[in-house]
């Protein structure tokens, strides 16, 4: 059976603002066999009412890390550098979850990390974070309009992903859009 590709997740962050966006599409080898699956999810709950978290790669992989996000979360009581650090240690010594095959991108309104299974913890500089297969486009993408509009991050991140979905053909223009409160 031929694995799993695509998606395109993105962060944006601009004049206090912080969305991130993902497309629907999901790819078995040469077929697309669905197109609404939702990549981009709001954390809610006590302490964490205001995170945002994307995934690329394994379905299964991700939910799972996802999953073990919310709780390192409640454990670290909403702070988000703390808890994303205590992932990815769990992920780099659990036998089980070193296995696993993902990416994730987590923001609030202050911070943005990008998480892998190689144990990174990155925050980029420059207010704008992408993964997955078509990631670069939408980055690239997000960047122009940085530079040269004076749109919002909601409305930067939904445009990157339309970009895309017209170059990467991993990426359709099903896009989930969430923004920190």
């Amino acid at each position: 059976m031929q694995g799993m590709e695509g998606t395109t997740i993105i962060c944006v962050k601009r004049d206090g603002q912080t969305a991130m966006a993902g497309d629907g599409q999901v790819t078995l080898g040469a077929q697309v066999v669905k197109m609404t699956a939702r990549k981009v999810r709001r954390i809610c709950g006590k302490n964490r009412s205001d995170v945002i978290a994307g995934f690329a790669g394994s379905t299964s992989d991700a939910m799972t890390l996802l999953e073990r996000f919310e709780k390192q979360l409640d454990e670290h009581h909403g702070n988000l550098l703390r808890a994303a650090s205590a992932l990815m240690k769990d992920w780099r010594t659990d036998k089980y979850l070193r296995r696993l095959e993902a990416m994730m991108i987590v923001a609030n309104r202050e911070d943005m990390f990008m998480l892998s299974g190689s144990g990174d913890i990155l925050e980029p500089e420059n207010g704008v974070a992408a993964i997955g297969s078509g990631g670069a486009f939408a980055q690239a993408a997000a960047f122009a309009m940085l530079e040269t509009t004076d749109l919002t991050a909601p409305e930067i991140a939904r445009r990157a992903i339309e970009i895309a979905s017209r170059i990467c053909v991993y990426t359709n223009d099903s896009i989930i859009l969430e923004e920190t409160q």
